[in-house]
């Protein structure tokens, strides 16, 4: 099979596309025919080594992936051949195959899209856990739900996901583009950050009451400014650092406020970590995919994928990611 191989760590656009074999086979893994595979800025920083998580060279980068079932393992119930399903992968995406876990692999609805099934693995998946689960944000009904990064992949989940939770949802993105599609997948108000203090509209808006609940893959200044409009009691997220600094929290500001910082690891309930839960939070992890299901066979989840590219147009594909040109998701298509 053709896969983009990572021999030794370097930059993403020295990597090339090889013959290999396909993945093994274990008794608790799905063996897919890939159609699309997600392209996400932290693979940018794993092929350079840069990421928490360093896989075993040589490996195939790609941690989301959709496609048909080709064969199944011993030990595997939930799925057979022909079954269209999204899994998410320890690596492994961006080849023609791959392996991944039963626990890992679900089916998607007949009316969804490949390119759009990546979307669900990470971005819908985290925007859900922290809005949704009872141990992090728990956005309520009535609440005002400040989300930056809008027009991103995670950030247009948290926007659609705050909207249905029957949030009031304020957007930050830094064009005239991305405010339009942070308003077309139900934001009630879109501030542009290049032109204007995010800080003094939120202010504004909830009649200097601040935000109940921030949502922040920008980190750096956006979170340090984010405290100073963020309501008493309020919660807030570091989802990323797509601006590129971390950000050291002020605990005065916490303790004035009574504010909740809360810290969520994804990728921990999927198996990216020392500690491996995935089987333990298997049925939660189903529960929210099913939900997510649902909600999208009603129309009230519309996932963005801006840019496609063939497997040969990998780079050209994380290029548009690093450029943060792009709005939602790009991703690569194996039958493009």
């Amino acid at each position: 099979m053709r896969a983009v191989v990572v021999d030794d760590w370097k930059p993403f656009d020295e990597l090339e596309i090889h013959e290999t074999p396909p993945p093994a086979l274990g008794p608790r893994h799905v063996r897919i025919s890939g159609r699309a595979c997600g392209i996400s800025f932290a693979a940018s920083l794993v092929v350079q080594g840069r990421y928490q998580r360093k896989p075993p060279r040589p490996f195939v980068p790609g941690t989301e992936y959709a496609g048909v079932v080709t064969e199944v393992g011993a030990e595997v119930t939930r799925f057979r051949p022909g079954d269209r399903v999204l899994a998410v992968l320890d690596w492994g995406g961006l080849a023609e195959e791959a392996a991944a876990l039963e626990v890992n692999t679900f089916a998607i609805p007949d009316s969804m899209e490949f390119r759009h099934a990546i979307a669900f693995t990470n971005s819908y998946h985290t925007s859900y856990a922290a809005l949704c689960w009872p141990n992090m944000l728990r956005l309520a009904a009535g609440e005002t739900l400040l989300v930056h990064g809008a027009a991103g992949g995670v950030g247009i989940a948290a926007v659609e996901i705050g909207r249905i939770l029957g949030a009031r949802v304020i957007a930050t993105a830094g064009s005239p583009e991305k405010l339009a599609a942070a308003r077309e997948h139900g934001a009630d108000h879109a501030i542009n950050y290049r032109e204007a203090d995010f800080r003094e509209e939120v202010l504004a808006l909830t009649d200097g009451r601040g935000a109940d609940v921030i949502y922040d893959p920008v980190g750096g200044e956006v979170f340090d400014r984010s405290l100073r409009c963020i309501a008493f009691e309020g919660r807030i997220m570091p989802v990323g650092f797509a601006g590129g600094a971390i950000q050291q929290i002020p605990a005065n500001i916490l303790l004035v406020k009574t504010v909740t910082v809360v810290g969520m690891n994804f990728g921990t309930y999927v198996g990216w970590s020392p500690n491996d839960i995935r089987y333990e939070v298997e049925d939660r992890m189903r529960a929210g995919m099913a939900q997510l299901f649902a909600w999208f066979e009603e129309g009230r989840l519309k996932p963005r994928v801006d840019l496609t590219f063939p497997l040969e147009g990998f780079r050209d594909a994380m290029a548009a990611v690093l450029s943060r040109r792009a709005i939602g998701r790009v991703a690569v298509v194996m039958d493009a």
